[in-house]
């Protein structure tokens, strides 16, 4: 069969990949628990108060890729995975490094200037491509979460300013962000006028999910700036273009 026999025509809607990153206590680990069916993959101890499925602490990337293959392997109706926290589990990734090219610190592999950085990368796509097969085999949706950091970025047209960005090395971070489908940058909304500012009530909390000049966030779901921290907010958005690809599918039959 030649390559014209198998060209592939229109949408193929699957399930999501989505990174949520944000400062401590904002919600991001209640995000994943609101997801459809979630299973996490914790690689730090921070579930204790969140109503959730979960695989036992992570203790080395193995036990990450360990239960990527027991989701992938095993009769289950877990219909999400929720890997909290992917900048924990990139310590992890920097351990097995040294311990390949017997190194004490990331920094000194292979004589050093930044080659453990990028000798890491094929470990992050071991993780994802697990991932990958989760999707494509067991239809699942892939939520990652991570923490945020703010880092100095300069366009050639604008002055150097502060940014949020996963707290990941800018490597792993371009690779992560160009695999997922949707990155949002969780956060409260800013409160500008005193008047309305109620005691003991908390600002709300909300996802960006374009790329902004505080922030580096994107969707590919035609979505607004700024949505809820709400799971339902996010699904609501992927009914909505998969909706729209089963009635064109239609239309053209």
């Amino acid at each position: 069969m030649g390559l014209l026999q198998q060209v592939i025509r229109g949408r193929q809607p699957a399930p999501r990949r989505v990174m949520v990153y944000g400062v401590q206590g904002v919600g991001k680990s209640t995000f994943g628990a609101s997801a459809r069916r979630p299973i996490f993959i914790q690689t730090e101890d921070g579930l204790g108060e969140i109503e959730s499925d979960k695989f036992p602490l992570a203790m080395s990337t193995a036990d990450v890729i360990a239960a990527i293959g027991e989701l992938h392997g095993s009769e289950h109706d877990y219909q999400s995975v929720v890997l909290d926290s992917v900048d924990w589990l990139e310590l992890m990734i920097w351990d097995d490094v040294c311990r390949e090219y017997n190194a004490k610190h990331l920094e000194k592999v292979d004589g050093g200037y930044g080659k453990g950085y990028a000798y890491a990368l094929p470990h992050w796509r071991t993780v994802l491509d697990g991932f990958d097969a989760l999707r494509r085999d067991r239809q699942m949706t892939i939520v990652l979460l991570a923490h945020a950091k703010s880092e100095k970025f300069q366009t050639p047209e604008d002055t150097a300013h502060d940014r949020y960005a996963p707290r990941l090395h800018k490597l792993a971070s371009a690779l992560i962000q160009e695999w997922c489908d949707e990155v949002f940058f969780a956060t409260y909304t800013a409160i500008t006028d005193p008047k309305k500012v109620k005691v003991g009530e908390p600002p709300e909390r909300i996802m960006r999910t374009c790329e902004g000049p505080t922030h580096v966030a994107k969707n590919r779901l035609g979505m607004p700036p700024e949505l809820p921290l709400l799971w339902d907010a996010y699904d609501y958005y992927i009914h909505q273009t998969h909706s729209t690809a089963t009635q064109g599918e239609m239309s053209n039959g």
